[in-house]
């Protein structure tokens, strides 16, 4: 396997195979997205991407498209093509038996059933093959994959909405509403990619919300996927001490529900409500770090956080958040309005969490600030 010497060439039909990846953004889940771009003699003979997890992979839907021009062909593939039977064939035999004459991926498959025997299966059948190239952009594509095929852990991306005074509701509780339309529809996007969306007891109390995913609102997205496509988040509703009882308007949407708690509930929840009960921790508060291992268990790629300043903040305070998503409104709402973030104070300056800005953009009228941690 040769891992440089890449062309402007292939960088090209590379880039192609990350765009096609992209068509499956919202539908791929459990799986990662991936893209396939086949060229012979310098033409594009085939293209491909992976929509549904069970429905044919990238490389199929490009070998397809090319037929007899695939032979002698190479094939640009986002992530390495897999060597194992799933719900699919393998597909480093697909293109061995298309008789594609060299391979280049983006990055090797952290998948443990794949890791490599894929990219060897081809050089063992005398293709070449090529790893590496424009590996950041493809990462970037399944951040949830990697991670959880590398730790058993979802990727956990919280989400915020603030005014320009860090405000997230006025003293007596009204917040709507604090960002545009813009920005609200931009969070049903996030919603739609996320495999589980979580939120807390509290939230659901006060404010009984689906949260599910409104086609109608998700702004330009729904040019790009049918409500039909749509796949709902599994909605999980951390309820330590089990305070949640029908009805709910949770209840009334489609889309599995997960309850999690400490304690046992009694069984009065319908058909497609799950309870789980995990360890307490000492200060008498759930587990999260266990209910995100259970989410990994469960093939829980993306978690989208969208809850209240105590949750989002035990979060964040225990370190279990791998990306922030704070979209920040034009508004200054006063000293006496709740605050975004529940978290403990620090002794020193020193001591403070440093963040780095990966993305800025204005979504209509408001600005969305994407966060990661800055090592230290």
């Amino acid at each position: 396997m040769n891992d440089a010497g890449f062309s402007a060439t292939d960088a090209t039909h590379m880039a192609r195979a990350i765009a096609l990846a992209k068509r499956g953004w919202l539908t791929t889940r459990p799986n990662p997205r991936v893209g396939c771009v086949l060229v012979n003699e310098g033409t594009v003979v085939g293209e491909g991407a992976h929509l549904k997890a069970g429905e044919p992979h990238a490389e199929v839907h490009a070998l397809r498209a090319a037929g007899a021009h695939a032979r002698g062909a190479t094939a640009y593939v986002t992530l390495e093509p897999c060597s194992h039977h799933g719900r699919t064939p393998p597909c480093a035999e697909a293109l061995i038996a298309a008789g594609v004459a060299r391979v280049v991926v983006a990055m090797v498959d952290p998948n443990p059933q794949v890791a490599g025997r894929g990219l060897r299966m081809l050089e063992q059948a005398g293709i070449p093959t090529s790893a590496g190239l424009m590996q950041a952009q493809a990462e970037a594509l399944n951040p949830g994959f990697i991670k959880r095929m590398k730790t058993g852990l979802p990727w956990v991306r919280v989400k915020l909405a603030a005014s320009i005074d860090g405000r997230t509701a006025l003293a007596n509780g009204d917040s709507k509403w604090i960002t545009g339309p813009q920005a609200r529809a931009d969070v049903q996007r996030l919603r739609a990619q996320s495999d589980a969306v979580i939120t807390g007891a509290d939230s659901v109390l006060a404010d009984d919300p689906s949260m599910n995913v409104r086609h109608q609102e998700l702004g330009s997205w729904r040019q790009r996927i049918s409500a039909e496509q749509l796949m709902q988040p599994l909605r999980v509703v951390v309820d330590g001490e089990a305070r949640l009882a029908p009805p709910l308007k949770l209840l009334r949407c489609e889309g599995p529900i997960l309850l999690a708690s400490h304690r046992g509930y009694p069984a009065i929840w319908p058909d497609g409500v799950t309870c789980w009960q995990g360890p307490r921790q000492a200060q008498g508060k759930l587990d999260l770090s266990a209910l995100l291992t259970e989410l990994g268990r469960r093939e829980i790629n993306e978690v989208l956080v969208e809850a209240g300043a105590g949750l989002a903040g035990a979060f964040i305070s225990a370190g279990l958040w791998d990306e922030l998503v704070l979209y920040q409104a034009p508004k200054l709402m006063g000293s006496g309005a709740r605050g975004l973030l529940q978290l403990p104070d620090f002794p020193a300056m020193a001591a403070v969490d440093t963040l780095t800005f990966s993305d800025v953009r204005r979504v209509g009228a408001d600005l969305r600030l994407t966060l990661t941690r800055q090592e230290r």
